[in-house]
């Protein structure tokens, strides 16, 4: 039987009407999925505001509402807790709820704009590798030790987080590695939880639909690390202009890593072909199967984070040799006539521009590089011209087309990334909305040798189209279009 007051504990109650010392059933910050004897949190959105539906929550069984206002009529025989923050009050219950499983692992959140998946899924592999249970929570899939589930949010809600890390402390997980977002931290979903570490990656041009401004957004991620107990660590990429600034005021263990400066861990690459990359770390030489500079960085912070949580260092290079790319990251496939096509998650100007830059530090330039890319709809318009102009600069032809356009009209979204295109590029660029179309496209107007860069959806198996899901997928596209032509 689980206590209301047991799990109201650390919780900041502001006011208390009713009993706490009642037996509930489960807690719930959705109304519709509230049942007999369940706590609802009332929880403001961007969206909704949960204030909004406390009578609809009691009348399908809510015996407790969590709130940070209390309503103006108090239904009888019903446990009104008025709390400072509902968010905040969320992460500590559902904490509580589940036994506060995080105390049983050794928890690493890592955030950043760029390479939180990477670098939360390959240290996941690594540990694997290395003999542990490992568990991990990113963008592309939820993971208890062998297990697999679908995942939603970069970073869930607090039940759900708590739920999944239950679920590992069942299991006799050891690790669990996390992506931790910028609208995790600030929607209080990470803040109940015992981090033994974290991982910061880079910050550039991103959420600023969410985001007031670019140092709310810096902010926002520094606040992650502000947290961080003295017994944690906390690894941060000090060749980013933001890297410091993540480390002023914690009081945890501070460590750096880079390629261009003096850091703790130090990696220099030696050579990048597309079969590899060849990198010395700390004065070891390794050779991987990830290319391009941004995953130099990336792998440097995994190799930095396992040696931190007490794997030999020769040991962590060697299982770094072995590790195989993430779904969506650089993914490639070479044709029967000798076309390259590149799926890649990039959804930011710096990402668009790392992944690119990679592919032409690689090619001859004897060959074409043809890039399709669209930006997603009811998400940052700011990024939208800029992608393109990236796009246009270091392509030698561009297809624009849609990503998700969500309820935005697609062609609306492509007529905003023109804005960015420079006058002398203009020969060199498309449009077409149809994205399955622009991928055929590309495909014939590629030839042998050409290279073909797919991004902005990655690992994602749908487009969503005026609030619609309908199964799309990149790599599985691209495939299909090469084999046709082939023939």
């Amino acid at each position: 039987m689980i206590v209301l007051k047991d799990i109201l504990y650390k919780v900041a109650i502001e006011s208390l009407k009713g009993s706490t010392d009642i037996a509930i059933n489960k807690m719930e910050f959705d109304s519709r999925k509230i049942e007999a004897n369940d706590v609802f949190i009332a929880i403001r959105g961007t969206l909704s505001d949960g204030h909004d539906f406390i009578e609809k929550a009691i009348s399908l069984g809510a015996i407790a509402i969590v709130c940070d206002t209390l309503p103006e009529k108090l239904e009888v025989g019903i446990t009104y807790v008025e709390v400072e923050d509902t968010n905040k009050a969320l992460a500590f219950m559902a904490a509580n709820y589940f036994g506060n499983p995080s105390q049983n692992m050794k928890l690493v959140g890592i955030t950043g704009t760029n390479g939180k998946t990477t670098i939360a899924s390959l240290l996941f592999q690594l540990f694997k590798k290395a003999g542990f249970k490992v568990g991990l929570i990113s963008t592309v899939k939820i993971m208890v030790d062998e297990t697999e589930y679908k995942a939603t949010h970069t970073t869930p809600d607090s039940i759900t987080i708590n739920h999944y890390l239950a679920e590992m402390k069942e299991r006799g997980v050891d690790y669990c590695f996390m992506e931790v977002s910028s609208h995790g931290i600030h929607q209080k979903r990470t803040e109940a939880l015992h981090f033994t570490g974290g991982v910061f990656t880079n910050l550039s041009h991103d959420h600023l639909d969410y985001h007031a401004t670019f140092a709310e957004y810096r902010d926002v991620k520094k606040s992650f690390f502000d947290n961080l107990p003295k017994t944690a660590f906390s690894i941060t990429n000090i060749d980013d202009k933001n890297g410091a600034v993540m480390l002023q005021n914690t009081v945890s263990k501070k460590l750096t890593y880079a390629l261009k400066s003096y850091a703790d861990f130090r990696a220099q690459i030696l050579e990048n072909q597309l079969s590899g990359l060849l990198l010395k770390i700390n004065d070891n030489e390794v050779w991987v199967k990830l290319i391009g500079t941004f995953n130099a960085y990336n792998l440097l912070a995994i190799y930095a984070t396992a040696t931190e949580l007490g794997l030999d260092s020769l040991e962590a290079l060697r299982l770094l040799s072995d590790l195989e790319s993430v779904s969506g990251r650089f993914q490639f496939i070479v044709s029967d006539t000798n076309i390259t096509a590149i799926v890649d998650y990039a959804h930011t100007p710096d990402a668009l521009e790392n992944v690119l830059k990679t592919i032409n530090d690689i090619r001859t330039k004897n060959e074409q590089l043809i890039t399709v890319v669209g930006c997603g709809g009811n998400r940052d318009k700011t990024k939208r011209p800029i992608m393109a102009s990236i796009a246009a600069e270091l392509s030698d032809k561009v297809i624009l087309t849609s990503d998700n356009p969500r309820n935005e009209d697609p062609e609306v979204i492509i007529n905003e990334m023109e804005q960015g295109i420079a006058a002398h590029n203009y020969k060199k660029v498309l449009a077409i909305t149809d994205r399955k179309q622009s991928i055929k496209t590309a495909c014939q107007l590629a030839q042998s040798n050409d290279i073909i860069l797919i991004a902005g959806k990655g690992h994602e198996n749908y487009q969503e189209i005026n609030g619609v899901r309908h199964h799309f997928d990149d790599m599985e596209t691209v495939k299909e279009l090469l084999e046709l032509l082939s023939k």
